[in-house]
């Protein structure tokens, strides 16, 4: 079954090969491989231009301790609450080590679960009704979005030593937004300056992306490059001057991060921090877009280095 699997998705071949020889593969051999079967060119990691090279690069070459704990979706609350003040993040419910340690009687009605170490959409459970709630199945979903490894796919070391867990928060609505969902107002910041608030709406209905300035003007292009723009273009956020201005602290000190906020009843609450968007292989239509970005990103000074001491470990 499995020969017959990748007989009819050929292009599956190369990244099932890379995936179960990741263990004799350095990181940098690994992106290499990995980055030429998805952008179908090159990497150039001696002079990186486009945005998509530079995060490969920063991958490699930009290695904290916190990252892990800026990516771990329980950890990073506490982060975030020191820097900005705990009335923008979203409540905790509860956590646990697997899904079969959830206390759904403790839970409420409503609810949100997420793995602590990503894992996708997979790794998110929004329940709006407990009482018809497929507990089996939510338990089999989060369990295998816990042994997906975000390093191990994907090069990205922030996700490497993250503890796989549950986490439950509180259920969160916007009334405005009726039953679309909330809306993510997602801030692209380079070397601390938000540059693009990225849009994501419609998730349950046929998911569209759009961006946009610091002045609120739509941008014309699309990343990742498969989603296209909203039917109706999506409104400035009430507190979209209060989102910039919590990005540009949590950026501070950064050559790229992404950071996320919800919008619910006109204030703006944290959502997650992100160093690689689609892994940085999301590619831009129009394509010289990539190039455009990529001049943004400013790299650090120590860049010989770093990369002489990383490339021992890597």
């Amino acid at each position: 079954m499995r020969f017959l699997y990748y007989v009819n998705h050929p292009k599956k071949i190369i990244p099932a090969a890379l995936l179960k020889f990741r263990c004799c593969l350095s990181d940098r051999l690994f992106l290499r491989l990995f980055y030429y079967h998805q952008m179908d060119k090159p990497l150039n990691l001696k002079n990186p231009q486009t945005f998509s090279e530079k995060l490969q690069w920063l991958k490699l070459y930009s290695r904290k301790p916190e990252y892990t704990t800026m990516v771990d979706k329980h950890a990073v609350k506490e982060y975030v609450s020191k820097i900005i003040g705990e009335q923008f993040i979203i409540p905790t419910l509860g956590t646990w080590e697997n899904a079969e340690a959830i206390d759904w009687d403790s839970l409420p009605n409503q609810f949100v679960l997420k793995t602590t170490n990503g894992g996708g959409s997979k790794g998110v459970v929004i329940c709006k009704d407990k009482s018809r709630l497929d507990r089996k199945n939510v338990i089999q979903q989060l369990n295998k979005a816990m042994k997906r490894n975000i390093y191990k796919l994907f090069g990205e070391w922030p996700y490497k030593d993250v503890k796989p867990r549950i986490l439950a928060e509180k259920y969160m609505h916007d009334k405005q937004n009726g039953e679309f969902g909330l809306k993510d107002y997602k801030f692209f910041c380079f070397n601390g300056i938000p540059t693009y608030c990225q849009v994501i709406s419609n998730r349950e209905s046929g998911m569209a992306i759009d961006f946009f300035d610091m002045d609120w003007r739509h941008q014309p292009f699309h990343e990742p490059r498969k989603y296209g723009f909203a039917d109706v273009m999506p409104s400035k956020p009430q507190s979209f001057d209060e989102m910039r201005r919590l990005a540009t602290t949590l950026s501070a000190g950064f050559p790229f991060i992404r950071v996320d906020f919800y919008e619910i009843e006109g204030k703006p609450f944290f959502g997650e921090l992100t160093f690689f968007p689609t892994s940085g292989m999301g590619g831009f239509d129009p394509e010289e877009w990539d190039e455009i970005w990529g001049r943004l990103i400013i790299l650090p000074q120590n860049k010989t280095t770093e990369m002489k001491r990383l490339q021992r470990t890597s």
